[in-house]
């Protein structure tokens, strides 16, 4: 089964490829020298610092590989957009909605951050913008019931 690709901006790929580096090298043997240091207690059936231990170490090993999958199929996104024709991955867009203009950036899922106005290519909006150029409208079903986007400029 071929995994589907991971799209990250080159900042995000940076910040993932350094958390990776640090979990891998600091990480693992900070908390081996924790399950080193709970094991001298004693008894590890009634060691709590031993059990904490184990767990902060299941979910490094965890985070890491998810870090690697990630990286494994990541696709960095292309930011470069000028004089682009149909909304992609990596553009910013301006859409025209019934109180105002919003203004979105089309990101992997890993990098959406609402707050920001990034948004995910696999969210409901993120798949209506995709592939569409200035001038056309798309609706999205959101909880409030149906919104109408017009797209105006796609950067």
């Amino acid at each position: 089964m071929e995994s589907k690709k991971i799209y990250l901006t080159k900042e995000g790929l940076e910040r993932l490829n350094k958390e990776f580096e640090e979990l891998t090298s600091n990480g693992r043997k900070e908390v081996a020298n924790l399950i080193k240091q709970a094991k001298e207690y004693g008894d590890l059936s009634e060691n709590s610092e031993y059990a904490d231990a184990k767990d902060k170490q299941a979910f490094i090993e965890g985070r890491i590989a998810e870090l690697e999958h990630i990286l494994k199929n990541a696709e960095m996104i292309d930011e470069v957009h000028e004089k682009c024709q149909k909304i992609g991955v990596g553009c910013t867009v301006n859409v025209e909605v019934e109180d105002g203009e919003m203004k979105y950036k089309i990101v992997g899922s890993y990098e959406a951050d609402p707050e920001k106005g990034w948004i995910s290519n696999e969210s409901p909006l993120g798949q209506a913008l995709l592939g569409k150029a200035p001038g056309e409208e798309v609706e999205v079903v959101a909880p409030a019931g149906i919104i109408k986007y017009k797209v105006k400029k796609i950067q």
